[in-house]
């Protein structure tokens, strides 16, 4: 019986974890800020790519064309879709402790951890589907507006371009589960949001006014900096490589995630 019980029990925790999961699933999908923030997402990366498709050829020179990293060119509306996903990333928790039904939650699935758990693997599957779609949207639009035969042409096949765009779309995922992370620290939806973009944009102006050594030194380390190199063809000068790179910008996220499954026990709802 008791040999039963033990290889009962797994399954039981399994299964349990696939309920939470599908009501986290039923919450997100409930709320109606959930589709206006992935559809942002989706419609600036879309729209500036075929904003960039139709006019950037006019405005470069032919050297120009043959030099830029047209991929990341492509991926430029990477830098509004961002704002929406980090958005969502917050709200996916800060929304049921500003409204209360984070008690109710807590109420059915007393295991706070294991309710923070559901809501990070949903969120980050959700958030990968939709930044991966939209970020190859973007390059093929983009493609798809180039004159024929222009310099910016380029393909799937090329190198680094294949990474390029499926990374963009883990980028823009990361991101959104380190505003989940921060939402969770500080569970206010204007304080998550603040601290969010406050610590993407703010430390990259603020080492620009640095000495250049400096620069070179720290700059690569800051987060926005070290998950950008990951949609980035031409590799440029004192920066990460693009895996490196991409795996600091996830430190950043599992920091934020960690210590929010640490206080998550030690305070009141």
């Amino acid at each position: 019986m008791a040999a039963t019980a033990t290889r009962q029990a797994p399954h039981r925790s399994v299964a349990r974890f696939a309920n939470i999961s599908r009501s986290e699933l039923c919450k997100l999908r409930s709320v109606r800020s959930t589709y206006w923030a992935l559809l942002a997402a989706v419609a600036f990366n879309v729209v500036t790519a075929a904003l960039l498709g139709i006019f950037l050829p006019r405005a470069l020179s032919t050297h120009q064309r043959t030099i830029i990293d047209s991929t990341r060119v492509s991926l430029g509306g990477m830098h509004l879709s961002q704002v929406a996903i980090g958005l969502l990333g917050v709200l996916v928790i800060t929304s049921e402790y500003s409204t209360g039904m984070i008690r109710a939650t807590l109420a059915a699935v007393p295991q706070r951890r294991l309710v923070l758990a559901a809501k990070t693997l949903v969120f980050a599957a959700v958030a990968v589907i939709i930044g991966v779609a939209a970020s190859f949207a973007a390059y093929l639009i983009f493609q798809a507006f180039l004159p024929a035969g222009d310099a910016m042409r380029t393909s799937l096949a090329d190198p680094g371009v294949l990474r390029a765009v499926t990374g963009a779309g883990l980028y823009l995922a990361v991101l959104g589960l380190l505003g989940l992370g921060l939402g969770a620290i500080i569970r206010s939806s204007a304080g998550a949001v603040a601290a969010l973009f406050g610590g993407l944009f703010v430390p990259s102006i603020l080492i620009s006014l640095l000495p250049q050594s400096w620069q070179n030194a720290g700059g690569p380390y800051l987060p926005m900096n070290a998950g950008e190199t990951i949609f980035t063809v031409n590799h440029q000068a004192h920066t990460l490589q693009p895996w490196t790179g991409f795996g600091v910008f996830c430190l950043y996220a599992a920091a934020a995630l960690v210590t929010g499954f640490v206080l998550i026990n030690h305070r009141d709802a």
